[in-house]
């Protein structure tokens, strides 16, 4: 079976299936002036998107894990009341979503984005019916990257890696799925810098909703 033809699809959520960089990097905007670092030109923060945002604190700001843990929190006093809803789905999703489950695929969200967050953005954008699953991140850090986001969710569908298709606009969907042995198909209207989809090699990467839609169901 061709990888683009098997039944478990697991989509990303940030930059995939939604562009959620207004309401993200606000609460990122915000988090940082609490730490006395006044960012105003939010394209600026378009990196956050997509990574675990504790890792980027660090990354780009030299934030110590101590530092980056108050940062994501930090963080969350916006993101939860407002950030989370400043944020829209990409034209085409839906009837996307709707297309693979009619033709008997199983949509799955795999996010490290925490898990209730992305339940609350999948219901407030009514496709939460389209999915058997959404798989995201921990609390309490049990599960806090693409790898372990994408590991729980085989198991808790009960099915190996060859049953499954990772579909990310980002490095760390196309590097996690490989960890857990998926191959992934990358999505050009995300957030990844020029190149590096490229230098990530996954199996295909597509340049908008149509071309994947038309990959995942045969026509391609």
């Amino acid at each position: 079976m061709e990888p683009t033809s098997r039944k478990y699809l697991f989509f990303d959520l940030d930059g995939t299936l939604t562009d959620s960089m207004p309401g993200i990097a606000r609460a990122v905007q915000y988090a940082l002036r609490r730490f006395g670092i006044d960012v105003q030109d939010l394209a600026t923060l378009k990196p956050f998107l997509g990574p675990p945002l504790r890792d980027s604190f660090m990354e780009f700001y030299g934030m110590s894990p101590e530092e980056a843990d108050r940062a994501v929190a930090v963080s969350r006093e916006y993101f939860v009341p407002r950030g989370m809803f400043e944020n829209e789905l990409y034209p085409g999703i839906p009837e996307l979503l709707a297309a693979t489950a009619a033709a008997g695929r199983v949509n799955v969200i795999a996010t490290s984005k925490p898990q209730p967050f992305a339940e609350r953005i999948a219901a407030h954008f009514g496709i939460d019916r389209h999915f058997r699953l959404i798989s995201g991140s921990t609390f309490d850090g049990r599960r806090k990257t693409k790898a372990d986001v994408i590991r729980h969710a085989l198991s808790a569908l009960g099915i190996a890696p060859g049953e499954a298709v990772m579909i990310g606009d980002r490095r760390h969907d196309v590097e996690g799925a490989a960890e857990e042995g998926l191959p992934a198909i990358a999505v050009e209207w995300g957030y990844a810098p020029p190149g590096e989809l490229e230098a990530a090699r996954p199996l295909r990467i597509v340049p908008d909703v149509e071309t994947l839609r038309r990959l995942l169901l045969g026509n391609e």
